[in-house]
């Protein structure tokens, strides 16, 4: 594993190496749709970068204002600046609402499915929690599928405290953890 990860912000800068782990993320998916662990990110559909830029980066300042039920978030992505690859993204939701509070958390985070079991999942938590200091966010809750060991794993590597399963609508159970910055 590089030690040379940073987290970005989507820019035509890095269209290449986002586009790039894009296609893979979305390959692996169609050939595993029971493993199928993705985050919010690459299930967008734009016909450009362009929109897909905008909505990662402009369209959640005004989440609140519109009454969508969404929150105020930023989208992160993960650049190995040793081998100029994307590994992972990761996207913070300023605070929760009740949705949030019982299934998603502060952080939702994905690695590149060609750089698993590698400990990126662990860093791009780490940093990610940097950022969650730089907004403000005193505690942050993560919540993972019961049977996804390794989101459990990082969520616990990164100061995470067993808080309670929840029981999801569609029968899947989700585990919650606070982590205390």
């Amino acid at each position: 594993m590089s030690s040379n990860i940073k987290l970005v912000k989507a820019s035509k800068e890095y269209q290449t190496q986002i586009e790039e782990m894009l296609l893979e993320w979305k390959k692996y998916n169609n050939e595993h749709p029971e493993a199928n662990h993705s985050p919010w990110a690459i299930f967008q559909n734009y016909n450009s970068f362009d929109q897909y830029l905008y909505f990662l980066n402009e369209a959640p300042k005004y989440y609140e204002q519109n009454g969508s039920g969404l929150v105020p978030d930023s989208t992160f992505f993960a650049l190995d600046e040793e081998r100029n690859i994307m590994v992972g993204a990761v996207n913070i939701r300023h605070y929760l609402n009740e949705r949030l509070l019982n299934r998603g958390g502060h952080i939702g985070d994905g690695v590149r499915p060609s750089e698993r079991r590698k400990g990126y999942g662990t860093l791009i938590i780490k940093l990610a929690l940097e950022e969650c200091k730089k907004l403000g966010i005193k505690r942050v809750m993560m919540s993972c599928d019961k049977d996804n060991e390794g989101s459990r794993r990082t969520i616990i590597k990164n100061g995470g405290i067993y808080d309670c399963d929840l029981v999801e609508d569609d029968g899947g159970i989700i585990e919650r953890y606070w982590i205390e910055l």
